[in-house]
């Protein structure tokens, strides 16, 4: 296609009354032919939607009144050397490039609209900066257009490519696709959405399997390089594959056979792909069928389909490139034609002539669709954009003292001041589209989302399942239509969306766990731990799918089930009397205590006698009444915990405990000073009297009622709750406040009572029948045992069980001592009371 500065004056098509000799003149710099140079009515239809806005501008009086808006046409051809000159032809009005000379006599340029390529854009803005000339593109994605800086005078009527990125992130997490390819160009473009993507996918819980940069600076068919990106990808296990980059170029890669033995994917073409890859659909059915594409939103142009299908040959017949798309369109030749397109001389030299009244209306709808205006929709928006930029300059500066805006002269006009109409513009189109630009020169991002087919009988539809708003309230940007989408298998079509992910979801129940240098994508499945639970509950879902990642605690007063799928409320459980533990316990302390009680009976009837009189009675009375204490003592421990019994059950048992081992140890002591004091002139008789011996049960027993009180005051014991003990209960039970204060309050027994032992070791031979040592030392024996074995049992049990331990250790302490000292004695009293007289005695110790 070669490069042709097509020039138009408005009023050999269209008139407006009245004109006045001024013209503000909006250039389109547009492609009207295809990379392989074939005609494109999708092209056309560029140009035209910016003829049918000038006559809809022109012939409105609420819009530059008494100013004629004109355009004058030049074809990029998608060359970055086309545009250049072009855009330098339009600067200097020659007709031929030739910078910083302008030969503008009767009309104003006014600024630039166009292209559609974001590369031939890029070297337009180049120039036209430097001129402040606004220039307003309908086609280029490219973010690094947004820089303000650079480009300062650059707007868009297209989203740049940068805010579709999260929406196709939202497709993806929409369907659960966590485990994708990406497919881009090799070039900056491409690699900006790799990164982009990249990034996105990630933030959303998804991984990327592959990237592949598909070269385009050479003839791509054939190569070694595509061959094995074909191969990689037929070995991949991601079924959705995204496609960004360059989309004239990337297409090219898709045209080599041996993209049929691809078993089917999921195709996710991005804006900067969509917009070829429908228009070239015919050439890739197997490849893209069933894929879906990110376009830019379709808009309304009201009266162009008639405007289109009103169209005749003979009134452009000045487009030497309209002669060619007429032809191309309807298989005929043109008459009188003075310049044949070189491609197509041998063509139509074997068809009829064109009998002029041929019209758009007869194309085939896929050809020239006249429902589905998307970038044609663009260029129609930027002529109005520019248009209304115009009017609201020209009305709020006026020329000071002149009749009307229309009197200004052309030199006047600053092209720059213009930018400041359109960064404020705010106005609407003919249908109701709104008319603005951000601080950056864009517009809000919109799109969309379109569903591919090809059906079985040949036909092929592209179907729009659903839409993106980046400007949409959080959860409310993406909307899809799921039961609209038909998919792409190797069973052919189906309604239910294909599976992509690296790890199979886990079950409720499990937890994901990272496999060794694998994306995060890919994972095993592991049960949860005690007390942790997986379910559906606050995590992401899609249909009847649920994705796991970390197991959750159960709250403390509950724990995990069996399944680990969800939490049950715990047992609350304590050494209650209902407990056979508890019961048992109980029984056996109020047992004890009523035997305690009928020896101590049976010591106060026979209180007279030489075995009851011998070593202290009254002692005994005291140690007896003791030990039954601490056997009730003990059902302090059973029931459920309050504050009133945890702060009394530890100080209970501590004094009472250590007034009977400190009767056992005065009677001990008693033992010695008595059989000492009985040797003349003996020191030991003034030691010897019931006043001594409870002086000494009260001095020790006071010592312990200091410690209990000191613990009492600094840490004390209170109720606790045990939750981890044992699984699916709750324990209550008293903290004893002060592990350090509860070994004291027992060491201090153990010393008590480790001291009585060794006395009473020593004094067990001395001569007297009666004489209590041998017993105090066996019952000390016992006593030390039981205390000694309970601290290792009492640290390794928990719970109930730790209480269990303590009342056992009490109730066996106690009944040793009962058992070692007063049953013998018990035994002598009742059934031997032969021996229990003062003469057996004597006789004995004789």
């Amino acid at each position: 296609m070669k490069a042709e500065l097509l020039t138009v004056a408005p009023d050999h098509v269209y008139s407006k009354q009245p004109l006045s000799n001024n013209l503000v003149r909006a250039i389109l710099s547009e492609n009207l032919g295809k990379k392989f140079k074939e005609p494109s009515f999708r092209y056309f239809r560029h140009l035209m939607a910016l003829v049918f806005a000038t006559k809809e501008i022109n012939h409105n009086p609420e819009i530059l009144p008494n100013i004629t808006l004109g355009y004058e046409i030049y074809d990029s051809c998608s060359s970055v050397t086309s545009s250049i000159l072009g855009t330098l032809s339009i600067l200097s009005n020659k007709g031929e490039p030739v910078p910083n000379y302008s030969c503008h006599r009767k009309s104003i340029l006014a600024g630039f609209i166009g292209d559609i390529s974001s590369v031939t854009s890029y070297e337009i803005a180049q120039l036209v900066k430097l001129y402040k000339y606004p220039q307003i593109s309908y086609g280029a994605l490219d973010p690094l257009l947004t820089e303000n800086i650079e480009f300062p005078s650059f707007y868009r009527t297209v989203p740049n490519e940068r805010s579709h990125y999260a929406g196709i992130a939202q497709v993806l997490e929409h369907f659960g696709w966590t485990w994708v390819g990406i497919l881009t160009s090799d070039d900056d473009s491409g690699e900006r959405a790799v990164q982009e993507l990249r990034k996105v996918i990630t933030q959303t819980g998804g991984c990327v399997e592959f990237t592949y940069r598909l070269d385009t600076e050479i003839n791509i068919p054939g190569t070694e390089r595509l061959k094995i990106i074909i191969n990689a990808i037929r070995k991949a296990t991601a079924q959705v594959i995204i496609l960004s980059g360059t989309g004239t170029s990337m297409m090219q890669y898709f045209l080599h056979r041996d993209w049929e033995d691809v078993p089917p994917k999921i195709w996710i073409a991005s804006v900067t792909v969509s917009s070829f890859k429908e228009y070239y659909f015919e050439k890739y059915l197997n490849i893209f069928n069933g894929s879906l594409s990110f376009s830019i939103k379709t808009g309304k142009i009201i009266g162009f389909k008639e405007f289109l299908y009103d169209i005749k040959v003979s009134m452009f017949r000045d487009y030497d490139v309209f002669d060619s798309l007429w032809e191309d369109a309807f298989k005929c030749k043109l008459m009188d034609r003075e310049n044949p397109t070189y491609l197509y001389t041998e063509y139509i030299s074997h068809l009829p002539y064109c009998s002029g009244n041929e019209t758009l209306q007869s194309l085939d709808s896929f050809i020239y669709d006249v429902f589905n205006f998307r970038f044609t929709h663009r260029v129609y928006v930027a002529v109005y954009a520019m248009a209304h930029a115009l009017h609201d300059m020209y009305l709020s500066d006026p020329k000071p003292g002149a009749a009307s805006a229309a009197e200004r002269p052309s030199q006047e006009h600053r092209p720059w001041k213009l930018n400041r109409y359109l960064r404020n513009l705010h106005s609407k189109t003919p249908a109701g589209d709104e008319l603005s630009f951000d601080d950056k020169g864009d517009v809000p991002a919109q799109y969309d989302i379109m569903n591919s087919v090809y059906f079985p009988n040949g036909s092929m539809k592209n179907i729009e399942v659903g839409h993106y708003d980046s400007g949409a309230p959080a959860g409310h940007q993406l909307f899809i239509k799921d039961n609209s989408i038909l998919w792409h298998s190797d069973g052919g079509i189906m309604k239910e969306a294909p599976r992509s992910v690296c790890s199979e979801s886990c079950l409720p129940g499990y937890r994901k766990a990272p496999i060794k240098q694998m994306p995060t994508c890919c994972f095993d499945c592991v049960p949860c731990a005690e007390g942790e639970f997986s379910n559906s509950t606050g995590e992401c879902k899609h249909a009847h799918r649920m994705y796991m990642i970390n197991c959750m605690k159960c709250p403390e007063d509950q724990s995990s089930n069996i399944w680990k799928d969800g939490c049950i409320h715990k047992i609350t459980v304590y050494l209650s009397y209902y407990d056979s533990l508890g019961m048992g316990l109980a029984f056996v302390a109020v047992v004890l205590s009523i035997i305690t009680t009928g020896v101590l009976g049976i010591f106060l009837q026979y209180r007279d006698t030489p075995i009851v009189k011998a070593n202290n009675r009254d002692l005994s009375y005291t140690l007896l009444i003791s030990l039954m204490l601490t056997f009730l003592c003990s059902l302090l421990f059973i029931g459920r915990p309050t504050t009133c019994t945890c702060l009394s059950q530890q100080t209970a048992f501590g004094i009472i405990f250590t007034a009977a081992v400190s009767c056992v140890l005065s009677k001990t002591i008693t033992v010695v000073i008595a059989f000492n004091a009985t040797k003349p002139g003996s020191r030991w008789s003034r030691w010897l009297g019931p006043r001594m011996s409870f002086s000494m049960v009260l001095v020790c027993t006071l010592g312990e009622v200091v410690i209990c009180l000191t613990w009492l005051l600094t840490s004390p014991p209170h109720p606790h709750t045990d939750t981890q003990s044992e699984r699916g209960r709750i324990i209550l039970q008293c903290d004893v406040g002060s592990i350090i204060a509860f070994y004291i309050v027992i060491g201090y027994m153990g010393l008590l009572a480790l001291a009585s032992f060794m006395v009473a070791f020593f004094a067990r031979n001395l001569p007297d029948r009666f004489n209590e040592a041998q017993l105090i030392t066996f019952s000390m024996l016992v006593f030390c045992s039981v205390w000694v074995s309970f601290i290792p049992a009492y640290l390794s049990t928990k719970g109930r069980y730790m209480v269990a331990v303590e009342i056992f250790a009490m109730l066996a302490s106690s009944a040793g001592l009962l058992g070692c000292i007063f049953i013998p004695k018990c035994y002598i009293i009742l059934l031997r009371p032969d021996i229990n007289t003062k003469e057996y005695g004597n006789s004995k110790n004789n």
